[in-house]
């Protein structure tokens, strides 16, 4: 029906305030129309916009626009310098407006595709398409399919390739639900998630069951009463089960009074991906959800006593209205089963969040390939064409500010990568080793590529395992050399040592490359994904990619400094860089160690909330515990006072309620295990170099779980030691 496409960008913004680096997104023409996007002020974009060569127009989002322009309305029309360009303004996006689940943009431009300039290898671009009504996926992929040759046959290829290549590649469709691309791998953790509260949701109910079992138990005389006054079956339980239902209800409202207070708290620690996380709230949906499993909850669980009691005799009911010398088997056999099943799902939980302190303990091991990235400040700057045109000039003026920057006080070193490690960004093409051969449709594996200055491996602490570094000097003469990571090395010449003195290149029209040095493996991905494989270049080359120059003209500085992160320092830092060029705008201003927990942001996540779910289940199954050992006291006064008549020793008498307690527990301990070896290999997928099966996991949680048990059973047992035997059977 329609299609549209897009991809971020990151652009500077000078002649507003300061000089700013912003996130920016580039659309065609029908991209915005497709999600049914209209501009709150101005216009949209037309195909006239779209089209190479038309005047440059942005759209601005409206929390860029609040916070830059201070919400102006006559701010449509005007111009402002977008890479050092002048672009009209002509609109301004609503505030819902959130593109798919990525950060907000604060610019929306048009692409501006030049057919004529296009290659098949640069057209790396994501697209959104509203289906036809009744079309399906697997329609849409056969069309694709059919199209792919003739879009090879309309687009040249880049300088260096062969159309074979591309062929060979065997380049295939991929329309896919925007939904999995939305939610991704988050799908797992949401729903161990949702699992764990409904398991705290079914103890609490188990809980609140036993509850009323205590309570309708010590009313069998009122309902014996009741139906021997006239009162139906019916009646009695509908009395009942209207009791259950005002409590659950009552329940529901203090519950949703506390989410209120926890949203917040939940919405910022929720990491990075996680879908729609700015729609999280409490609207209409949600309190009909609740409403309906209160009432759910209610009526199910409150529907066990009424089962139980509401039909009481009233010979029964009187002849039972005191105290038993034993409770019947019936009655301590429901409230034993709904205490096992309490401690058998807290002990679900408590692996689970067993399992992922394993896991972030594990990857909290792993060494990232850089060192105390607390103490490195990161920070990014853009130098656009029209503000330095040479190539050579752009990586000399970012020399300049890296000795601008090492002369702050508190600096120990400084150096210049083309993307901080774990900021998911970057140049990937394949690498092709001279004197080894390829099969006819073989395309070497892709490599992330990096361009560093020489100081940058000893500034964050990546070591060096064989070789030399680059130097200035190979960077200004450029002298055709590359470092790589080594894993790299190893895949392809099974030794760091022996790939020194290979040559590599990325395309046939490309100068072969000497590797001068293999440096150590750094998880580019996140700690939790395997180490990237990274080829590193000079910040400036000659005849590569096909270029006869280039340079890095977007870079990142990474600063080790015991300053990092203060207002102060980053006072200095941004006058540092302004003293040279005071249109250079400073992005994404971050220490290192921002990112780093950021990687490891879902597990950490998780593990909160699973400890959260875990802890709540903990106590609700030691309440369960306590109040069946409280109540099984009490109502076997007069037996404990017969005991201790009969000589009955008090350790004796604590000792009989504490085996009570411990054997529900172990009861429980036992189902739980096997529970949790069934349940926990759905969240395989969560958990990083730690089994499914783990035994410490699965033993620190057993034993914790019965030393709290036995704290639970003991408090209420020495009230048995505590009893007077002649009050009890006087009592009686």
């Amino acid at each position: 029906q329609d299609i549209g496409f897009y991809a971020g960008d990151s652009v500077s913004v000078t002649g507003v305030a300061e000089p700013e680096q912003v996130t920016a997104l580039r659309v065609t023409d029908g991209t915005l129309p497709l999600l049914g996007t209209l501009p709150v002020l101005g216009r949209t974009f037309t195909k006239q916009d779209d089209s190479p060569g038309a005047p440059e127009t942005a759209m601005l989002t409206y929390g860029y626009w609040r916070r830059k322009f201070g919400g102006d309305a006559s701010v449509v029309g005007r111009n402002i310098l977008v890479d050092g360009k002048s672009r009209q303004i002509i609109g301004v996006l609503p505030q819902r407006f959130h593109f798919l689940d990525r950060e907000d943009p604060a610019l929306i431009m048009p692409f501006q595709f030049d057919r004529n300039k296009t290659h098949l290898g640069n057209f790396s671009y994501e697209s959104l398409a509203r289906l036809k009504p009744g079309a399906t996926i697997d329609q849409v992929n056969a069309d694709v399919a059919r199209m792919l040759p003739v879009v090879m046959s309309s687009f040249p290829t880049p300088p260096g390739f062969s159309i074979k290549l591309f062929e060979d590649a065997h380049i295939g469709p991929n329309v896919r639900p925007l939904k999995r691309d939305v939610v991704g791998d988050v799908g797992s953790v949401l729903w161990v998630l949702m699992g764990s509260i409904g398991m705290v949701l079914l103890i609490a109910c188990a809980n609140v069951a036993n509850l009323l079992l205590v309570r309708v138990e010590g009313r069998r005389q009122e309902l014996a009463v009741r139906g021997a006054l006239g009162a139906s079956r019916g009646r009695i339980a509908a009395d009942l089960l209207l009791e259950s239902v005002i409590l659950g209800l009552l329940g529901s409202a203090v519950g949703l009074g506390l989410a209120y207070a926890a949203l917040r708290v939940l919405a910022t620690m929720a990491p990075a991906g996680l879908p729609r996380v700015r729609e999280i709230g409490i609207d209409g949906r949600v309190l009909l959800f609740t409403l309906l499993i209160s009432l759910l909850a209610s009526i199910l669980f409150g529907s066990i006593p009424i089962f139980k009691y509401a039909g009481v005799r009233l010979s029964t009911g009187i002849r039972e209205g005191g105290r038993a010398l034993s409770q019947s088997k019936e009655q301590h056999r429901a409230r034993s089963v709904l205490v096992v099943v309490q401690v058998a799902l807290a002990l679900v939980l408590l692996i689970c969040s067993g399992l992922m302190i394993r896991t972030f303990r594990a990857l909290t091991n792993v060494n990232p390939g850089f060192s105390a990235p607390a103490s490195l400040q990161t920070f990014r700057i853009s130098i656009p064409s029209t503000m330095v045109k040479e190539n050579e000039q752009v990586v000399r003026t970012e020399e300049e500010i890296l000795h601008r920057l090492a002369a702050i006080p508190g600096v120990g070193s400084v150096g210049i990568i083309s993307n901080v490690p774990m900021t998911f960004g970057g140049w990937h093409d394949p690498i092709f080793v001279e004197h080894q051969t390829y099969a006819e449709g073989q395309l070497p594996p892709l490599r992330t590529f990096r361009f560093v200055s020489p100081e940058y491996l000893d500034t964050v602490g990546t070591p060096l395992v064989a070789g030399r570094k680059i130097t200035w000097n190979d960077t200004y003469k450029k002298i055709p050399v590359a470092m790589v990571s080594e894993n790299v090395a190893r895949e392809l010449w099974h030794d760091p040592a022996a790939a020194l003195g290979k040559r590599i290149r990325v395309s046939t029209k490309d100068d072969w490359r000497e590797i001068i040095g293999v440096v150590g493996d750094v998880y580019d991905e996140g700690v939790s994904k395997p180490a990237t494989t990274i080829v590193y270049w000079p910040l400036l080359m000659d005849h590569f990619e096909s270029d006869d120059t280039m340079s890095m003209r977007e870079v990142a500085f990474a600063m080790r400094s015991s300053r990092t992160g203060s207002q102060s320092f980053l006072n200095e830092v941004r006058q540092a860089v302004w003293s040279l060029n005071p249109n250079l705008p400073l992005a994404d201003v971050h220490a290192l160690d921002f990112f780093y927990k950021r990687s490891m942001a879902r597990t950490s996540f998780t593990l909160i909330m699973l400890g959260v779910a875990g802890s709540m289940a903990l106590l609700l199954g030691v309440v369960g515990i306590y109040g069946v050992i409280a109540y099984s006291v009490s109502q076997r006064t007069r037996e404990i006072g017969i005991r201790m008549a009969l000589g009955a020793q008090h350790q004796t008498l604590t000792g009989m309620f504490v085996r009570h307690g411990l054997s529900l527990t172990a009861i429980g301990v036992a189902c739980g295990l096997v529970v949790a070896i069934i349940v926990m290999r759905l969240m395989s997928s969560l958990l990083f170099k730690v089994s499914p099966v783990d035994p410490v996991a699965y033993g620190a949680a057993s034993l914790g779980l019965v030393a709290t048990a036995f704290l639970a059973s003991y408090l209420p047992s020495r009230r048995a030691s505590a009893v007077d035997p002649v009050e009890a059977l006087r009592a009686e």
